[in-house]
């Protein structure tokens, strides 16, 4: 599957090209500071996406994680996994925005 990034992404990193490098640079360098391989770091911050409700993190994270390797099934466990932690309500959404993309990388 291509990276694709959102329109919006672009806009900004079109208008501030060091303010992206350094925040792509953090992810990178906290992804590397640990054991946890690729997939693994991407189903994390999915779960971070969705506990704070932000449906563009899920997007991208579901994207991530699907070409890091993680499977449809791996990624809707990590969701339901939430569900004593963040909700019910919330759970359902993250669900519904994740189930975009892996429609899309179905297709």
């Amino acid at each position: 599957m291509a990276t694709i990034k959102n329109n919006h992404y672009l806009k900004v990193q079109n208008r501030f090209p060091e303010f992206i490098e350094a925040v792509e640079s953090l992810g990178s360098t906290a992804r590397g500071a640990g054991v946890i391989d690729e997939k693994n770091s991407q189903l994390v911050q999915l779960a971070g996406a969705a506990a704070i409700r932000s449906e563009g993190a899920v997007h991208s994270h579901t994207r991530r994680a699907l070409e890091a390797g993680a499977g449809a099934d791996e990624i809707y466990h990590a969701l339901i996994l939430l569900v004593s932690t963040i909700g019910f309500p919330n759970v359902m959404a993250a669900l519904s925005w994740a189930e975009d993309v892996i429609e899309r990388s179905e297709e």
